[in-house]
């Protein structure tokens, strides 16, 4: 039963201790989020900046950087059936059926395409504009 007091008395003693240093550190509270203020500031500094640098960056590509940032992965060589680029014979039937289908084909994704063509950030007047790339000398 000795052993059992000893324990219970170190126990009780390390609680005390770290209620007691928990009550210090409460009292300190202010003063850590004052340090580590100026990280969170810069933080969001950062992160303000990357989105304006976004911005810019989705403002400046036209449709020649994104078909080869995108499209040429399948459409250079016909991956899945994609109409080559410049192949008239490719592109026949879908010039036949008019830009908005093509348009709506390519937001929605189709057969092996996928949604948008993975640019999920392009609008939908850039993925027209790439679809005028594509099909211009046809």
């Amino acid at each position: 039963m000795g052993i059992f007091r000893w324990i219970s008395s170190v126990f009780f003693s390390v609680l005390a201790f770290s209620a007691l240093l928990l009550s210090n550190t409460a009292k300190d509270y202010e003063s850590i989020i004052d340090r580590i203020k100026p990280v969170g500031n810069v933080y969001i500094e950062v992160k303000n900046k990357l989105a304006e640098q976004k911005e810019v960056v989705s403002k400046i590509r036209d449709a020649s950087s994104i078909y080869n940032t995108f499209c040429i992965a399948c459409h250079a060589s016909g991956v899945s059936g994609a109409p080559r680029f410049g192949n008239v014979n490719d592109w026949a039937s879908r010039i036949a059926q008019g830009k908005q289908i093509m348009q709506d084909n390519v937001i929605k994704g189709l057969n092996a395409m996928p949604e948008k063509g993975l640019c999920m950030d392009c609008s939908d007047d850039e993925l027209l504009q790439v679809i005028e790339y594509m099909i211009k000398d046809l």
